[in-house]
């Protein structure tokens, strides 16, 4: 019963990592890549591992489902920090987007909806997508083509700056739209 716990551990231990290194090959045969990348050929394991020894380097498993498995000489800890590395400045350099929110009301003001049109404008030139939504208070909500004007003109106003994912539609007691930065890639 305990050999059994070990065994499982050890096959979670390896399948958790990435790759396959030294001791964890189990292949008889493997193609061989060398330190400097240079094809040294189909070597036995033991050829192979006595080699990566000698150099003082790790034997790590590159293409375990290749016939043979092709593995490669190299330092597997300087792998795997400049992987490290490279994940952390591709995270560095994404941009998340986020969802805005603006409010408007069937019965807007000129210059309130000016104001909501510029805070819409400011969240699209940061790339972020908005959610602008027409909010309906008690007997507003007979006359939604209200809104419905509200958010097709605001859609108008800023066509070149976005698109519209999606159209005005009603959920309840407020009708809602999507617009999404245009990219400029």
């Amino acid at each position: 019963m305990c050999k059994k716990k070990k065994t499982t551990f050890w096959r979670w231990h390896v399948i958790s990592r990435e790759h396959q290194i030294n001791d964890e090959i189990r292949a008889r045969e493997v193609r061989l890549v060398g330190a400097d990348g240079e094809q040294i050929g189909i070597k036995s394991i033991r050829d192979a591992l006595q080699l990566a020894i000698e150099l003082n380097l790790d034997l790590v498993n590159v293409a375990p489902t290749a016939k043979p498995p092709v593995c490669r000489i190299m330092d597997y800890g300087k792998f795997r920090y400049e992987q490290q590395k490279k994940e952390k400045e591709a995270r560095k350099n994404q941009k998340v987007v986020d969802l805005k929110e603006v409010w408007f009301r069937a019965n807007i003001d000129e210059n309130d909806y000016q104001t909501k049109y510029r805070n819409v404008i400011k969240f699209l030139n940061e790339g972020d997508k908005v959610k602008a939504s027409v909010r309906f208070r008690g007997r507003e909500i007979a006359h939604a083509s209200l809104g419905q004007k509200i958010l097709d003109r605001l859609s108008k106003e800023v066509a070149e700056l976005c698109s519209v994912e999606r159209a005005p539609k009603l959920e309840g007691r407020s009708m809602i739209m999507i617009l999404a930065p245009k990219t400029t890639s």
